[in-house]
């Protein structure tokens, strides 16, 4: 028994010994804290090739970095860069990322991924034509009415094929009124913070439920307006205007110059009419010079096509031309149905129309919450953006274009909304959408048909661009052959100039997109 406790004691003896060696005696040096420590060191000790080196994501955060930093166009300027993997949506870098900024157009991406969303792809416009009466002997007893549901791709030609329509049903003449419908939408024409000076051009034209375009990029709402040397030097210009229609009446107080001398033509239109005004000077040698100018009141605009419309099949009328709300008695004799919004969206985003933008602000209000209205609109983009898993809370919308110099969306959401939308169903017509820089084809490269062309060499990318005064952005997707896909959102806000923006943008692309 006396060996077997004198056993016990020198173990007992060896154990403290033992222990003492390993983890010597410190306040401060608890088992749990050394544990901790040597967990900790796993991580700072890192192999050689990881320590050692500059990871790539490491060089590429010290070059844009230096690059933000040393760019003198950004002195006194703002700048919100975000940049995500598109595999993961981890981010990869970002300056000012979480900054409220003024997105201009890159605003698009939100409206066109809610309408996809709220509204699909096959989603149309509708135009009806519609009688308020019975038809005796090739006579409509009653009036006619066209009514509007919001098609912005209205053109020249549509309303030539009503007005057949309308005379294949046996009508010749209307016992009453020719009356436009545009009570899909509400009455209220233009965003709220839309400048007044850019209300007389295409991009500011007005939003009605029905309205017509010049020509085959839709610029809804507005007419082309053209002006071309005079035969000879001290004559005015030769003016015209597409389409052809009495609605606007064009002044022209311009001349023609000689040869050599400055083009200096002005096109304008009087505020809160449709007194469109040429001024200045075109030398003789000169081209055509093109202008797109909104009416005032697009609804009577179309009106009006429809009318002349009627009068070259040789239909009469009894009454007046007026805007009002068809019963809902009429009978429907023409019903037309627009492009699917998946093809609207290519002249939409890549030309970056602002009325198509609206248009579907207000048609996601009617169709969502049955009211065509900005305010509904809005709400419905808010609800989109929160199930793609945006914080709404820090953003502030006034308008789909982004003509608005108020609203405002962090670059980091801008990006999370390019990761978002590529689990969703309709992300190939979304991406289909969107510019492709150096692509020669308008309906290809869009707004950056004529931009990093060298980048291009290497890379492919594909992305939204915004100006308006002061600020210049660019978002979209970065695809090379070396890496995976990039993700990239880039706010310039507060310049002196928007357009030394495009050139902070092409930069810090060249920069992410170098092999």
């Amino acid at each position: 028994m006396k060996i077997a406790k004198i056993l016990i004691a020198v173990l007992v003896v060896i154990s403290v010994v033992f222990l003492v060696e390993i983890y010597p005696y410190d306040e401060g040096n608890t088992p749990e804290k050394v544990a901790t420590e040597v967990k900790e060191d796993k991580v700072v000790n890192k192999p050689a090739n990881q320590a050692g080196e500059t990871t790539k994501t490491d060089k590429l955060q010290e070059q844009l970095d230096k690059y933000i930093k040393n760019e003198p166009h950004l002195n006194g300027a703002t700048i919100g860069v975000s940049v995500r993997s598109a595999a993961t949506g981890e981010l990869i870098y970002e300056h000012n990322g979480e900054k409220r900024m003024h997105p201009a157009s890159n605003m698009k991406l939100l409206t066109g991924a809610a309408a996809l969303s709220s509204l699909g792809r096959d989603h149309t416009f509708t135009t009806e034509i519609l009688a308020g009466g019975q038809i005796i002997n090739h006579s409509l007893q009653g009036d006619l009415y066209i009514k509007g549901m919001g098609d912005p791709t209205l053109v020249t030609t549509n309303f030539k094929d009503f007005a057949k329509k309308v005379s294949a049903k046996g009508i010749k003449q209307i016992s009453g009124d020719i009356i436009a419908d545009d009570t899909w939408y509400d009455d209220v024409r233009v965003s709220p913070d839309l400048i007044w000076t850019d209300e007389q051009y295409y991009y500011g034209a007005q939003i009605s439920a029905l309205t017509a375009s010049p020509n085959s990029d839709y610029d809804a709402g507005s007419v082309q307006i053209d002006v071309s040397p005079g035969k000879s030097v001290g004559v005015k210009p030769i003016v015209s205007e597409t389409p052809r229609t009495d609605y606007v009446n064009v002044i022209n107080n311009a001349e023609t110059v000689a040869a050599g001398e400055e083009e200096d033509i002005e096109v304008g239109r009087k505020h809160g009419s449709n007194i469109i005004t040429i001024e200045g000077t075109i030398p003789i040698d000169s081209w055509t010079v093109k202008e797109w100018m909104a009416v005032w009141e697009p609804t009577g605009y179309a009106l009006d096509l429809f009318k002349q419309a009627l009068a070259s099949q040789g239909i009469t009328w009894t009454g007046e031309l007026k805007v009002g709300k068809a019963p809902e008695s009429a009978t429907v004799l023409v019903k037309h149905e627009s492009m699917p919004l998946a093809k609207l969206m290519l002249p939409f985003m890549k030309l970056s129309n602002n009325v198509h933008a609206e248009v579907l602000v207000k048609e996601m209000g009617k169709v969502v919450k049955g009211e065509g209205s900005w305010e509904k609109g809005l709400e419905v983009i808010d609800e989109e953006m929160l199930k793609l898993g945006l914080d709404i809370e820090t953003i502030k919308l006034r308008d789909g274009s982004g003509i608005s110099g108020v609203s405002l969306i962090p670059p980091n959401q801008i990006s999370k909304l390019l990761y978002e939308v590529q689990k969703r169903d309709w992300y190939s017509t979304f991406n289909h959408s969107l510019p492709v820089a150096a692509a020669e084809d308008r309906m290809v490269g869009g707004t950056l048909r004529n931009r990093m062309k060298e980048i291009s060499n290497y890379a492919t990318i594909q992305a939204k661009t915004g100006t308006i005064n002061s600020v210049s952005s660019l978002s979209g997707y970065i695809n090379t052959r070396e890496s995976e896909t990039i993700i990239f959102s880039i706010l310039n806000n507060n310049l002196l100039d928007e357009d030394d923006g495009k050139e902070i943008e092409d930069k810090i692309v060249e920069i992410l997109a170098k092999p």
